[in-house]
């Protein structure tokens, strides 16, 4: 009986093995797929910017793929990238003429991929109309809020900037007169992260807001004395 179970799970693994080099070129294959459009490549601050067109026409060695003009003089490296390709099953690196790796991106969070340059430091592509929807949301929190009860009772102002005090962490002032709960947490920086307002203390405690459209965010979790914040 046992060897007839041994072959049972001989065949089983056979197949398992037979399998796995399909699945993985699948795989490969829905990575391509998914990268053939525009992408914003940046420093983690996104501080220096830079627009990559990648293409499914094949080169010599790898993907066509176009760096607006302004890439070399905001990332230099850059100026070495001639194609682009997918290395193993969820690498994406970008290379030179000769096939050399300039740096190799994997995916962090859907859409968003990291790369590490020795001595440079970490790199972000992501996908341009997400990064630019990004940029846009974090201009428009920008300026001065009032921060109130539900029922209406304001009990602080502050105001959002984007004086950077750590990679994507902006620097946040509160207005005298802060209800003390407010004034104790004592926020410093705040940040837009999956669609939630951080304001975040020098502690490490973190209160989060969501919004309910874009003039008012509500924080989460919500309560019976809910906490809001307003545009002024």
């Amino acid at each position: 009986m046992s060897s007839g179970r041994s072959g049972i799970t001989v065949a089983a693994l056979t197949a398992l093995l037979a399998l796995a080099p399909q699945v993985a070129a699948q795989d490969a294959s829905t990575l391509k797929k998914d990268m053939i459009g525009q992408w914003e490549l940046a420093t983690t601050e996104r501080s220096k910017t830079c627009v990559v067109t990648m293409k499914g026409d094949t080169t010599p060695q790898g993907f066509k793929l176009e760096l607006e003009p302004g890439c070399a003089a905001a990332l230099p490296f850059t100026k070495e990238i001639t194609a682009w390709n997918i290395k193993g099953l969820d690498i994406v690196r970008m290379q030179d003429a000769a096939g050399q790796p300039v740096i190799d991106f994997t995916e962090v969070e859907s859409g968003i991929f990291e790369g590490l340059r020795t001595g440079e430091g970490v790199y972000i592509l992501q996908n341009l109309a997400a990064a630019r929807s990004l940029a846009k949301s974090m201009d428009q929190m920008i300026g001065d809020w009032s921060m109130v009860r539900g029922n209406g009772r304001p009990i602080c102002g502050l105001t959002l900037t984007n004086t950077e005090v750590t990679p994507d962490n902006f620097q946040v002032f509160l207005k005298p007169r802060c209800d003390p709960m407010v004034a104790t947490f004592a926020p410093t920086v705040w940040r837009l992260e999956r669609g939630e307002l951080l304001l975040m203390s020098q502690s490490g405690e973190v209160w989060r807001f969501e919004a309910d459209d874009n003039a008012q965010w509500r924080r989460v979790p919500d309560s019976a004395d809910p906490l809001i914040m307003l545009r002024q």
